[in-house]
């Protein structure tokens, strides 16, 4: 079994401690956030790109175990889409399937000890906070209160798993987050001890759907940048029929692949600090198959029947948009959907 924390869990802790007296001395410092779609952001194909290891763990127990606080008001049918979503990262499906594209991408890397991120996933445990017991607008700091109440809860709380787990907090679209659409539409950093007991990685997710898709939900709505296209690219049909949880799709791979590769923000990233690293979803952002990049191009993709569309195949038939990934080996963005 793969594991979370390194050989030395109390150099780890030390340098937690570090990074969280950083972050606590500013809103911005150090977490790490899907930006909000632009359509220059994405890198060039012909940029040197210096993606380097900084020793510390990688997320590769086996299972890592998730667990999903669902925090305001969610259908039953979003929910469905999600949890299958999780469940196709590492269930085969016809290729392109989605745990192709996690096998060929963020599961590549490695930390000191050689092992390699996670193969597999499961989903632990689910906690429904739809009384928004943190209100209903939240700062990013009150994602970890929001944790801590899941884990504390009487008389069902969510299990406290340093060790295997990691927790993914869910926004329904009514709730306001610190930032959201104006710089981010997603972020992962880990739980300070001081609030919820241990460090322990941890992501947040929007549902934009009625906030700001054009900036968290591109290509499944008319990009803030452009009338109902972005560089020459047309809206798409959203393959599970709705443009905030499709959005959310995105949005929860690319914090997925950066947290499970750089889940205390020491491990995988380009940049020369840890308070603005470059992670491997954010050089990729905004690509989904070949001939993507700058202007807004998606690239190729596949579509459906119904006209939706799509680039990997899930469980129970679903099918989903996850953007590219920086490979390691090949030194640039990559997906399964690849023509090569």
């Amino acid at each position: 079994m793969g594991r979370l924390l390194p050989r030395h869990p109390s150099l780890l802790l030390a340098a937690a401690a570090a990074l969280a007296a950083i972050w606590s001395s500013s809103s911005l410092a150090v977490v790490r956030c899907a930006p909000v779609y632009g359509p220059d952001y994405l890198v060039d194909g012909n940029q040197l790109v210096d993606m380097q290891y900084h020793m510390g763990p990688v997320v590769s127990g086996s299972p890592t175990n998730l667990y999903l606080i669902w925090y305001g008001r969610w259908e039953p049918a979003a929910q469905a889409v999600l949890r299958d979503f999780l469940a196709s990262l590492s269930t085969p499906a016809p290729f392109p399937a989605v745990s192709d594209w996690w096998s060929r991408t963020p599961r590549m890397y490695t930390d000191q000890t050689g092992a390699n991120v996670t193969a597999a996933f499961a989903v632990a445990g689910e906690h429904f906070d739809a009384g928004y017991s943190h209100g209903a607008s939240l700062r990013r700091i009150d994602v970890q209160s929001v944790i801590r109440s899941a884990v504390y809860a009487y008389p069902d709380p969510l299990p406290l798993d340093p060790y295997s787990g990691a927790y993914l907090v869910l926004t329904s679209a009514d709730v306001q987050m610190d930032e959201f659409c104006r710089a981010v539409c997603g972020f992962h950093y880990f739980t300070f001890a001081s609030v919820v007991g241990v460090t322990v990685p941890y992501a947040w997710v929007g549902n934009s759907g009625t906030q700001c898709p054009g900036q968290c939900a591109y290509p499944f709505a008319a990009a803030q940048y452009g009338a109902g296209t972005a560089g020459g690219q047309v809206v798409l049909r959203p393959p599970n029929g709705d443009v905030g949880v499709d959005g959310m799709v995105i949005v929860l791979g690319h914090e997925l692949a950066e947290m499970a590769t750089n889940p205390l923000v020491n491990a995988w990233y380009a940049g020369d600090t840890p308070t603005a690293p470059t992670e491997i979803a954010d050089l990729c952002l905004g690509v989904y198959g070949d001939g993507g990049g700058g202007g807004g191009l998606v690239g190729n993709v596949s579509r459906a029947p119904d006209g939706s569309a799509y680039n990997v195949n899930g469980v129970n038939g679903r099918r989903f948009l996850v953007q590219w990934l920086w490979n390691p080996v090949r030194g640039a963005c990559y997906g399964p959907n690849a023509s090569n």
